[in-house]
């Protein structure tokens, strides 16, 4: 292993670690030497890619636990002093926070707001990523691409859950942080796609299913416009981010996009052709 390589030997600390995009980070991360510690409820799917790649066993530890639980969540964190923290546990569905909008307000608000309790008093950690979603900004169907800077909100349960938890984050950083070593980033990203995402309502796994069993698929919105990108792609982004927290702390503390140019955006229904072929 290269010394120079930043990750090696590294303690990072990944709530979410048994879902499709914690599971993909953990790996990558014990791929460059880092030392991996996770905090999740069991995984979400079946299958996953938690247990088919059999990420138990290459974790430094496993914790499964929920993170509306605050006792258990500052056990794990105390316990392994992390230098690095990523924070993807969440209630992740849009259509999910219709039928359970009381568990996802649980989850997305009440926990994120929990991590954020702990980490104020945590030494150890010099930079952490807030997993977010692009679903956060307030979408008046005006067709155009959000910045960081544009109105938080959200129609849904889930988006207003999200936007909610990065009003939080924001509160909690200026009033808890401003005189801190740690240093803490959200990043917002949506409509990833990639192996080992098995999760209901999601088009590559719907499209999958339908292909396989020869049956017809049904797509909700065939001609909405998507930006896809491809789960490393959002990954690599996060974990660039970090390392600049770590290295250069408060100018990259704030909100940020992941997401593909809007030459590489696509529909939905041409996606499910390209699957198809």
């Amino acid at each position: 292993m290269n010394k120079k390589n930043f990750w090696n030997g590294k303690k990072v600390f990944i709530t979410g670690h048994t879902g499709f995009k914690g599971g993909w980070l953990s790996i990558w991360l014990k791929m460059l030497g880092a030392k991996v510690y996770g905090y999740s409820l069991n995984p979400p799917t079946k299958p996953s890619i938690y247990k088919l790649t059999n990420l138990k066993q290459y974790i430094d530890k496993n914790y499964i636990g929920n993170i509306q639980n605050i006792q258990n969540l500052k056990k794990a964190i105390s316990k392994t002093s992390p230098e690095i923290l990523f924070h993807l546990a969440a209630q992740p569905s849009v259509r999910d926070s219709y039928n359970r909008s009381l568990e996802t307000i649980k989850t997305n608000i009440v926990g994120t707001s929990n991590l954020l309790e702990i980490i104020k008093n945590q030494n150890s950690l010099r930079s952490v990523i807030i997993v977010a979603t692009d679903k956060v900004y307030e979408n008046n169907e005006k067709k155009i691409s959000f910045k960081e800077t544009h109105k938080l909100g959200g129609k849904d349960i889930y988006s207003a859950s999200k936007a909610a938890s990065e009003l939080m984050l924001n509160a909690y950083r200026n009033s808890f942080f401003l005189n801190k070593k740690t240093f803490i980033a959200s990043v917002r990203s949506g409509n990833v796609i990639g192996g080992g995402d098995w999760t209901k309502d999601r088009i590559v796994p719907d499209c999958l299913n339908a292909f396989i069993k020869n049956k017809k698929l049904i797509i909700r919105y065939p001609n909405s416009i998507r930006p896809f990108q491809h789960v490393l792609e959002p990954i690599f982004g996060y974990m660039l981010l970090a390392e600049n927290l770590y290295k250069k702390g408060a100018i990259f503390a704030q909100a940020w996009n992941f997401g593909p140019t809007k030459r590489n955006t696509t529909t939905v229904i041409d996606l499910a052709k390209k699957i198809k072929k």
